[in-house]
């Protein structure tokens, strides 16, 4: 009776098993879903910040072009000056011997020039005249040519002179343009030789804002003709400058382009040397793609994305541009409303098919 009731519960419990329902089992080669999204173009503009350094519009180092002492200090550091200015006055004994000296040599030489030449112009009288035999020929040739030679001399003396006289006006040091004096090398009394910086004078009511802009956007236009900066002694304050000039040139050092920007300095709130932090605002001149930087993949040997052209994947390489907050600029053989997916990865071959989902981004 036992043995009846055991093989009756193996029974039940065998035919409880087999009424278990079976989990699915996914049918062989089925796609795998992947998202993509439709591209389209558009005017892609950039902000950035980029350190900058103030410079004053003009600036002049003021040496001593004679050997000799300074005499007189005019002017000393901080103080605001205008332009002829005397700034500094060298005095220089040596030269001021040798220029009497060359003035004395031409006062001589000019004496003897008038002398000369009153010589021949009297026997030049008297040869043109009627009276045959006057005056001999070898007479009026040898009073021609010592009047020329005495007027060569003369002029030899004449440059000689002025040039001491134009090196004597380097004993005095006056001011190039109007500006403040920023350094001040040599005190009265000083001895002071050839190429020997004296003062420094500098030009601030105008600043120089100079911005070394990276390679990548010197392509791009700036949107306006003024851009904001701030500098660290005003933390809260934002000061406005206008785009003047650029270089027009890569540095190959630094692979920039140099830009400046002048500002209005009359007030004096802003020192010329500081650093400041510029903000420019790019605009391609044309219009361009805009993909999140999951579309864009990068290998050792090509950066692409992938597009989906005949339901099938195809790598597209890609140079990639600017970095917005709306993602990456790229440039490659795409137009608009090709299908890209959104995560590209190398692992989707090229010529692999998928269910592309379409997502709006």
């Amino acid at each position: 009776m036992k043995y009846v009731i055991a093989v009756v519960l193996i029974a039940a419990l065998t035919g409880c098993r087999n009424n278990t329902p079976s989990p699915p089992v996914a049918p062989a080669n089925t796609p795998d879903t992947v998202p993509v999204f439709v591209i389209h173009d558009t005017h892609v503009t950039k902000h950035i910040e980029l350190p900058a350094e103030m410079l004053p519009y003009e600036q002049a180092v003021l040496f001593a072009r004679v050997q000799g002492y300074i005499k007189d200090m005019k002017a000393d550091m901080g103080d605001k000056v205008r332009k002829g200015q005397t700034l500094a006055v060298i005095e220089a004994p040596e030269l001021q011997t040798k220029y009497a000296e060359f003035q004395a040599t031409l006062q001589a030489a000019k004496a003897k020039l008038m002398s000369s030449a009153d010589v021949y112009q009297r026997l030049s009288k008297a040869a043109q005249a009627k009276t045959p035999g006057i005056v001999a020929a070898v007479d009026l040739e040898r009073s021609r040519n010592q009047y020329l030679a005495d007027s060569a001399s003369y002029e030899a003396s004449r440059q000689l002179a002025r040039s001491y006289k134009e090196v004597a006006g380097y004993l005095v040091l006056t001011a190039p343009f109007d500006g403040v004096i920023t350094a001040r090398n040599a005190d009265r009394g000083a001895l002071v030789g050839n190429n020997q910086a004296i003062l420094t004078i500098q030009r601030i009511d105008k600043l120089r804002i100079r911005v070394a802009v990276p390679e990548l956007y010197v392509s791009s236009g700036a949107v306006s003709k003024t851009a904001d900066f701030r500098v660290d002694a005003f933390p809260n304050k934002l000061f406005q400058a206008t785009l003047t000039r650029k270089s027009e040139s890569i540095d190959p050092q630094t692979r920039t382009e140099m830009w400046e920007f002048d500002y209005d300095n009359r007030k004096n709130e802003l020192k010329a040397g500081s650093f400041a932090y510029l903000k420019l605002t790019l605009q391609r001149s044309g219009n361009s793609f805009i993909l999140p930087p999951t579309a864009v993949a990068t290998t050792q040997e090509r950066k692409f994305l992938i597009k989906v052209k005949d339901g099938k994947a195809t790598w597209v390489d890609v140079r990639q541009g600017m970095s917005t907050d709306k993602g990456v600029e790229v440039f490659g053989d795409l137009k608009n409303n090709d299908t890209i997916v959104i995560r590209a990865t190398d692992e989707r071959k090229p010529g692999t098919e998928a269910y592309w989902k379409l997502n709006k981004l």
